[in-house]
């Protein structure tokens, strides 16, 4: 009667563990472009900003360097995370009353002159974001007197910048200002109104009456700016950004009437509910990631397209978007904080083997075990 030796026992194992495939192995493709890493954040089930992988800020700015009649003063206190009641539900108000999501809080009143507006921004932790599709849904302020800014940064001359001025909302207008900060921007006194990085897009929709995904796509020769799902605009050119940075989310206020104008009246609140970002890195260790588990780009599943949106994101339907961190299997190899740990949407970090193929492999480790000693 045959039986496994203990050698073709070990050899068969081995064979498997080197086999087992994981979803989305070599990466994520939007329009045909693949990406080989992920952030994804789902701040409607968060309960902490720091199992994100998010850095709220904490700086202050002096009125001339923020070039304005006051200063800014960012704040881990300006950064409120405000979850659903029911992790079942996608839609509606948080735990702390008002819109569920990171809250990014500009102060409100007066702070006398010279004072410094207190302000939020978060920051990713990876600095490592070079090329990417970047999208984050986003209710804007309807208070005016704040600047809301979605953004890729390095430096002050290479910055890819959605802001919003709730100055500029009125009942016929609501623009989103498209912006690539360049040397040209640098040398107009950081002004890029009169450079070709630059563009004023009227919206078909009021930006503060509901959440709505603002995106980004960054190509080594051009910028795709979208809002939800459409494309808004093109740029390209030398205020292309070439080197690697980070993402940021803020909402500041410096009292400039030709920018943020302000302070607002009240607390002004700008509050997002998830931040995806598909993107390449430029840190060798996670090159060296990438080619160690895609040893197959054309095996089945072994690259996942990210799906697009089809309805703003509000509502529990709508709402409800795709999260490839919130499935089995398909973020291998990925560090994907999404604080969801407890809420039973997904794990924790997914650095790690899949569950899937470890279970697999203990599975047959038992049978291999058990007919070695009934042999």
């Amino acid at each position: 009667m045959p039986y496994f030796t203990p050698v073709a026992s070990l050899f068969s194992l081995l064979l498997l563990i080197a086999t087992v495939r994981a979803d989305c192995e070599c990466g994520y493709t939007v329009n045909g472009t693949l990406y080989t890493d992920l952030i994804e954040s789902d701040f409607l089930h968060m309960k902490t900003i720091n199992e994100s992988g998010w850095i709220p800020q904490k700086y202050t700015v002096d009125p001339g360097r923020a070039r304005g009649p006051y200063g800014k003063a960012a704040s881990p206190e300006q950064i409120v995370v405000n979850p659903l009641k029911s992790r079942y539900d996608w839609a509606g108000d948080g735990i702390k009353g008002g819109d569920a999501g990171a809250q990014i809080i500009v102060g409100g009143g007066d702070p006398g002159e010279g004072g410094l507006i207190p302000m939020g921004e978060i920051d990713t932790n990876r600095t490592d974001i070079l090329y990417g599709s970047i999208r984050a849904a986003i209710k804007l302020t309807g208070i005016p007197g704040t600047c809301g800014a979605f953004f890729w940064y390095l430096n002050d001359t290479q910055e890819i910048d959605m802001e919003f001025l709730s100055s500029q909302f009125n009942a016929t207008s609501h623009p989103v200002n498209l912006v690539l900060q360049s040397q040209e921007s640098l040398a107009a006194g950081f002004n890029a109104g009169n450079t070709d990085a630059f563009q004023l897009h009227q919206l078909p929709f009021d930006p503060s009456g509901g959440f709505h995904e603002y995106r980004f796509d960054w190509f080594n020769d051009h910028v795709d700016f979208y809002a939800d799902g459409v494309l808004l605009k093109t740029m390209s050119g030398d205020a292309v950004p070439s080197s690697p940075g980070h993402l940021a989310l803020s909402q500041w206020s410096n009292g400039d009437p030709k920018w943020s104008g302000g302070p607002p009246a009240e607390d002004a609140v700008m509050t997002v509910s998830y931040i995806k970002g598909y993107f390449n890195s430029s840190d060798t260790a996670r090159q060296d990631d990438w080619t160690n588990r895609c040893t197959d780009i054309n095996a089945p599943n072994a690259t996942c397209e990210v799906p697009e949106i089809t309805a703003p994101p509000q509502g529990n339907e709508s709402a409800k978007t795709f999260f490839f961190s919130q499935q089995k299997n398909m973020t291998v190899n990925q560090s994907v904080p999404n604080g969801n740990s407890d809420t039973g949407l997904s794990g924790a970090w997914s650095v790690q083997p899949s569950t899937q193929a470890i279970f697999t492999i203990l599975l047959l480790s038992s049978f291999v075990l058990f007919t070695e000693w009934w042999s």
